[in-house]
């Protein structure tokens, strides 16, 4: 198991060794979060990178990733735990089949044992036994309804849960946790006080180069920054929906997947679908001057 980073510059040497490209203000924010242990909230665009830090975390050190994919509706059976019902009543209709002894309060005793419990990720990241603790990953929580923010308001103040047949499960070692919104909603102020806020913009071009270098094998620097300006060009745009690094990154791949040394209007419209997910988008711009918008962004990136 890796140690904590001990520094800032420790934080960013880890992401980096593991291909995200973080801003200081981010290596800040996730060597507060580990040096506290305060849970890290992460807030920006769709396709800014919020899940890849939990991601690289667990892997630069070492631990396991537990990730909980929050969506409208999840309830505690789906986030904390719930009963193995269809093995619980395989065990009652055997040990009917078996007759004997058993009474109805044993039998209820029995199928109400840890071994029936399904333990989902909520419950997974505070008993976890690892020797260190788990990254936990809360993604996209505005997404879930304000019931289950509450109830996991009150997990975060303390990591543990009861569970009324069993009894009360505490975490031996807090979870290094990352929760990730894209404000689709706001996220009540109590939740965001549990936490380490931080707003993750998208990058400048020469970040947003080297993140597509570091992501995209065989890239020239050249290309990379043809396609950065590109896609920031298209953000001043007001269009469905901007096109994210993710997508950045998926396009870059497309333009080497077919050999592209540098940008022209034809490769462009090819595989602009890579970038823009709507087909109202993918017309606007289209549409705009193809070709001035590809040649403002290779001087643009060539400056």
């Amino acid at each position: 198991m890796a140690d904590n980073p001990q520094s800032i510059d420790e934080v960013s040497r880890l992401l980096a060794d593991h291909r995200y490209i973080a801003d200081r203000s981010l290596a800040v924010s996730v060597y507060l979060g580990l040096r506290l242990g305060r849970p890290l909230f992460l807030e920006g665009e769709a396709g800014v990178g919020k899940t890849e830090v939990a991601k690289v975390l667990a892997a630069g050190l070492e631990r396991r990733l537990i990730r909980l994919q929050c969506y409208e509706g999840l309830d505690v059976n789906h986030a904390v735990y719930e009963w193995n019902y269809a093995r619980q009543i395989l065990h009652i209709r055997l040990a009917e089949a078996r007759g004997g002894s058993t009474t109805p309060q044993d039998t209820e005793r029995e199928i109400f044992g840890p071994e029936f419990l399904i333990k989902r990720p909520l419950l997974q990241a505070i008993e976890n036994s690892d020797a260190e603790p788990a990254v936990l990953l809360i993604d996209e929580i505005d997404r879930a309804d304000e019931e289950f923010e509450a109830f996991l308001l009150e997990l975060l103040s303390d990591f543990s849960v009861t569970v009324p047949e069993i009894g009360t499960f505490r975490a031996a070692r807090t979870p290094i946790v990352v929760l990730t919104s894209n404000r689709t909603r706001e996220v009540h102020d109590a939740l965001k006080r549990r936490c380490l806020y931080h707003w993750i913009e998208y990058p400048d071009l020469a970040r947003e180069a080297q993140i597509t270098e570091a992501k995209v094998p065989g890239i020239s620097h050249a290309l990379a920054r043809e396609a950065a300006a590109f896609v920031a060009s298209l953000r001043t745009e007001p269009l469905y929906k901007q096109p994210g690094v993710a997508e950045t990154i998926d396009w870059a791949a497309a333009l080497v997947a077919l050999g592209t040394s540098t940008l022209d209007e034809s490769v462009t419209a090819e595989t602009i679908g890579a970038l823009l997910k709507y087909q109202e988008d993918v017309k606007k711009i289209r549409q705009s001057g193809l070709q001035s918008r590809v040649g403002e962004a290779k001087r643009v990136a060539s400056a």
